[in-house]
């Protein structure tokens, strides 16, 4: 399938912090890729010089087969990323805020375009309404719509399901599922352990700025000490996993 992220001997520093202390990943084209890792550990650092939005202090990265360094302008036109908060304008309606998406990415038929996505995201009767009316739920709905504009071969969610309630929280998980499903490249950043555990074909667990396990859920699992044999035999979650190993690590 080939590799849409490769990231190599990452570092990145503000002034004494050092937030990302050489990091690792690989990242397979039409994957769900899950950055998994407390709040301070350096995931969105990541997703913002992946992004082309930050400079890294050393290391290299290729984006969709681009070096971010010498080539941002064909990373930035292969991308697109969604923040932790919804960046719709609200002044706006919602096809009035996927109208100016279209235009501003040079798309033909602008309208076409919104009413294709508000449609594809369940927001057609809400179109003509300020975004300011719409839920957490709608709002992420519109903001994610807003990022697949034109069609961009890989999408960084930088914790997109932060402040919503669990029915908008599943919503947005089938919202990235079917993206996988249709190709597109999915890098998503959460500190929700079964949310990473629901989406990802592939983890890594970010600690203290290094990537410290990744593989399959199946693999990390093996990480994991064997269960107990009592009764039934209980396989592991994804937050014991996580918490083992930061802890593994946190003691050597």
């Amino acid at each position: 399938m080939g590799k849409a992220i490769e990231v190599k001997g990452l570092q990145k520093s503000y002034k004494k912090l050092h937030v990302l202390k050489g990091v690792d990943l690989e990242v397979e084209k039409g994957s769900i890729f899950a950055l998994l890792g407390s709040n301070g550990a350096g995931k969105t650092t990541v997703v913002k010089i992946l992004s082309t939005l930050l400079q890294s202090d050393s290391g290299t990265v290729t984006v969709n087969g681009f070096d971010i360094t010498s080539k941002p302008d064909q990373v930035r036109q292969s991308i697109s990323l969604t923040g932790q908060f919804a960046a719709v304008d609200e002044i706006l309606t919602g096809r009035e805020n996927l109208i100016l998406i279209a235009k501003l990415r040079h798309l033909k038929n602008p309208r076409q375009v919104a009413d294709d996505m508000l449609k594809r995201f369940g927001l057609t009767d809400a179109a003509d309404r300020k975004a300011s009316t719409y839920s957490g739920g709608m709002r992420r709905r519109l903001d994610i719509a807003l990022s697949l504009v034109g069609k961009p071969q890989i999408i960084f969610l930088d914790e997109p399901t932060t402040g919503l309630d669990p029915e908008a929280r599943i919503e947005v998980w089938k919202i990235v599922k079917e993206l996988a499903d249709g190709g597109t490249t999915v890098f998503l950043t959460t500190q929700y352990l079964e949310e990473a555990e629901q989406l990802a074909d592939r983890i890594s667990i970010l600690h203290e700025g290094k990537i410290i396990a990744s593989g399959t859920l199946a693999e990390l699992k093996k990480l994991f000490p064997k269960t107990k044999v009592e009764y039934v035999e209980k396989q592991p979650t994804l937050e014991e996993i996580f918490l083992a190993i930061i802890g593994k690590k946190e003691a050597m």
